[in-house]
């Protein structure tokens, strides 16, 4: 199948083929929106770099959805595509932010003994099923990307691999507070 230029392609025409399957057609839209969509993110501090990933993350999520065959449109694919990045770029600063805090906070409760706590987290990743333990060992410790980590375990995909370890973080973060009470380290 032929791939036409994007002076006849017309925006159903692109989303139609995209539903298919089409590859190609991805990476047309993907040239085609960008610079708009990189733009997004570059004017809200961030890199080069965070945006081409977030972009990336947003094409996935929408391949996902249209692939899936459960995607209705109701507004220009482009709109559609910056709302997602929107939205990602928004968590991801977030995360940034809470990032920078827990680093603040954690200066303050390191001091209380730094050998005990991490006998306490290295305790709690213990008590982590087998793959949370590799899930945050290889992105905390080895710093390895998240498409890495969906290959080295076989996961779907990246979006997989940073659902778990959203969840497996949670978990050691609910299980290391739980030892923290015990211990009486909050007060």
């Amino acid at each position: 199948m032929v791939f036409r230029s994007n002076s006849n392609m017309n925006e159903k025409e692109i989303f139609e083929r995209i539903c298919k399957g089409d590859e190609k057609a991805l990476e047309f839209l993907y040239q085609k929106y960008y610079r708009m969509m990189t733009k997004l993110v570059i004017s809200n501090s961030g890199t080069e770099e965070e945006a081409r990933d977030i972009y990336q993350d947003a094409l996935v999520v929408f391949w996902q959805k249209a692939t899936s065959g459960n995607l209705v449109l109701t507004s220009k694919m482009s709109t559609y595509i910056y709302s997602i990045c929107q939205n990602l770029w928004r968590k991801e600063l977030d995360r940034k932010k809470r990032l920078s805090n827990e680093e603040k906070d954690g200066s303050v409760t390191l001091d209380t003994d730094t050998a005990e706590r991490e006998k306490i987290i290295a305790k709690c990743i213990d008590q982590l099923g087998e793959t949370c333990k590799k899930v945050l060992m290889f992105y905390y410790f080895e710093e390895m990307s998240m498409q890495d980590i969906a290959d080295k375990l076989g996961f779907a995909n990246t979006d997989t691999a940073k659902t778990k370890k959203y969840k497996c973080k949670k978990k050691l973060d609910d299980l290391v507070k739980a030892q923290y009470t015990e211990h009486d380290f909050l007060d």
